[in-house]
């Protein structure tokens, strides 16, 4: 079986569904039926919102799998929310949570020194 495409290869727009088949009963069910939210996003960002659901929502472990860095899968879920209709995270966030600090350093996309002043900034470099 096919991997479902949900945009058109030649012109980009979005494809609707006309035929339901139940392979085991046989059943056939013709109309015009709409792919909803799936329709809208790309093969890739279909791809990206299954990883991101296995991963519990974890934006690091989405970038490790794609082997990719944080901020360039954060662009891509940024992208995915921009297409579904919603409004992206600002570019420059005041304050990213503590989690998302150490993931970055894990990353090496940051240095020690730039992860201790945004956990600082957070009131983080104190004992809790």
């Amino acid at each position: 079986m096919h991997q479902l495409i949900t945009r058109d290869p030649v012109s980009g727009g979005e494809l609707i569904v006309t035929r339901l088949e139940c392979p085991e009963s046989g059943i056939v069910i013709e109309g015009q039926f709409n792919l909803g939210w799936l329709g809208r996003l790309t093969r890739e960002q279909l791809e990206f919102v299954e990883l991101l659901v296995k991963n519990r929502g974890n934006i690091n472990g989405v970038a490790g799998d794609l082997k990719i860095a944080y901020n360039t899968a954060r662009n891509r879920l940024d992208a995915i929310v921009t297409t579904l209709g919603g409004a992206p995270e600002p570019a420059e966030r005041t304050h990213p949570d503590r989690r998302e600090v150490l993931g970055r350093l894990a990353a090496k996309e940051i240095s020690v020194e730039e992860a201790m002043r945004l956990l600082k900034e957070q009131g983080h470099d104190r004992d809790e």
